[in-house]
């Protein structure tokens, strides 16, 4: 299982990198081409939503079958830190999970207004040739 959480913090990590990139200012050259990758890399990266979904209910399950330390002697000392550390693992997992659910948002919403900024511009652009 531990492949799936790294595959999900590098495509978290690569949204972050696109996001940065596409934000950062004084980038306009830059910023033309990346759009177009970003754009074209949004569907293809439109399959994080369903994996943190298998993800979420990785982690319930787990949740819902993991065994219970209720009174203080039921357990050993080394089962109830397995359970703490379980406990601890599954909280980073989440966190995971919404960072890369965030991030997908904020680009795809980003890579939009960039592009609909684009389009306002050549429309500006236009009627300024035209009225000259």
């Amino acid at each position: 299982m531990a492949l799936e959480w790294v595959v999900l913090g590098y495509a978290a990590g690569a949204e972050a990198v696109m996001l940065l990139l596409l934000t950062l200012p004084g980038l306009d050259g830059l910023r033309r081409g990346m759009v177009s990758v970003v754009r074209s890399a949004l569907k293809p990266m439109m399959s994080v939503v369903p994996f943190c979904l298998f993800l979420l209910m990785d982690i319930y399950w787990k949740y819902e079958t993991r065994p219970t330390c209720d009174d203080e002697h039921a357990c050993t000392p080394s089962e109830h830190l397995r359970h703490h550390k379980s406990v601890m693992k599954s909280q980073r997992n989440a966190l995971l999970i919404a960072a890369a659910l965030l991030l997908y948002w904020i680009l795809f919403s980003v890579t939009q207004l960039v592009v609909r900024l684009d389009q306002m511009q050549q429309r500006v652009d236009k009627l300024k040739k035209r009225d000259d």
